[in-house]
């Protein structure tokens, strides 16, 4: 075919998304596409979608049925197959619902949008390996207790995810290549250990940060925490207060979850999922026997950190949640 003849075959079809005689035509994009593939013509269908919309049952119909084939403007070949017509990604996910599958739409609020890039940059973009090592909890739990006792006047209290947050942060002085940022020219590694902590709002997770959480006590861990996710909630972090983070924990271990992967956090390389301590038969010292346990889960930038490094830094975080007071000196 020469050009001449390419050229006669694009012009003389109809815009994309209508019918020769110039009219709107509703079908949708899976439609499209397979009345095209198949060589039918879409504007000679009847639809049985909303509105008369032309979906995929309508094209496998016509096809089962010998319907109407395209015109191929006069040669021996195909004709262009126009292109369909450019819809939203939101109306192009709505075109596949059926009628009977009603829904409530609530808008994407900023914030939203720029959580579900990253998300997409990260797992597109980092690879990500994943280690599970699983703690005992009981010591963890025996210290938070005693703590919580000694508490004067309602000074703090101590939940399991501040413990939590101040281990990880020791194992991370204790492994600082984990305390790791991956770049093109060089792997940046942390001189601070800065903690982001993962906490559900209704516009979306947001990762508030104990900075220095290796050099703070547990009472100003536990204060600073329920004061950054309260106002997490509320929407009145500043923008230093949950940007710039070394390394992230997400526990949903209230929610019952036994054990997670979570997505990393760009351009940090590490972040901690926690699962839900629980009590599970276990064999200790040859015997077996029922203790507390809890899985947690590190998904790890392998550009910027090793998987043994990230074995060596798992191994350093279950040393301390089972000797807690090891964090304490």
């Amino acid at each position: 075919m020469d050009t001449t003849t390419v050229t006669s075959a694009v012009t003389s079809a109809p815009p994309a998304g209508h019918t020769p005689s110039g009219e709107r035509l509703f079908a949708s994009p899976l439609a499209r596409r397979l009345a095209a593939e198949a060589g039918l013509d879409l504007s000679a269908l009847t639809g049985s979608g909303p509105h008369g919309r032309i979906i995929r049952a309508d094209v496998e119909k016509a096809k089962a049925e010998g319907g109407p084939q395209a015109e191929t403007a006069g040669t021996d070949e195909p004709a262009a197959t126009p292109a369909p017509a450019a819809e939203a990604p939101a109306q192009a996910v709505k075109a596949r619902l059926q009628p009977w599958q009603t829904y409530e739409e609530i808008p994407n609020s900023q914030m939203r949008k720029a959580i579900g890039r990253r998300l997409v940059e990260s797992k597109q973009t980092v690879p990500h390996f994943y280690l599970t090592i699983d703690c005992a909890l009981e010591p963890l739990l025996d210290v938070r207790r005693q703590l919580n006792e000694r508490a004067q006047d309602g000074a703090y209290k101590l939940s399991v995810n501040d413990l939590i947050i101040k281990a990880a942060a020791v194992a991370l002085r204790r492994v600082p290549a984990a305390n790791a940022v991956w770049t093109d020219e060089a792997i940046l590694r942390l001189e601070t250990v800065d903690i982001s902590v993962a906490v559900a709002t209704d516009r979306g997770l947001i990762t508030p940060i104990i900075r220095n959480a290796d050099t703070k006590g547990l009472a100003t861990i536990a204060n600073e925490m329920k004061d950054l996710a309260q106002r997490a909630r509320d929407g009145k972090l500043k923008p230093e207060e949950y940007q710039g983070g070394g390394f992230s924990i997400s526990n949903l271990g209230m929610y019952g979850i036994r054990e997670f992967s979570a997505i990393i956090n760009p351009p940090q390389s590490c972040i901690l999922a926690i699962g839900q301590g629980e009590q599970r038969p276990v064999v200790k010292d040859g015997a077996l026997t029922v203790a507390t346990m809890m899985s947690c889960t590190l998904s790890v930038d392998h550009r910027s950190v090793d998987g043994a490094v990230g074995a060596e830094y798992l191994a350093a975080f279950k040393a301390i949640v089972e000797d807690p007071l090891s964090m304490l000196v």
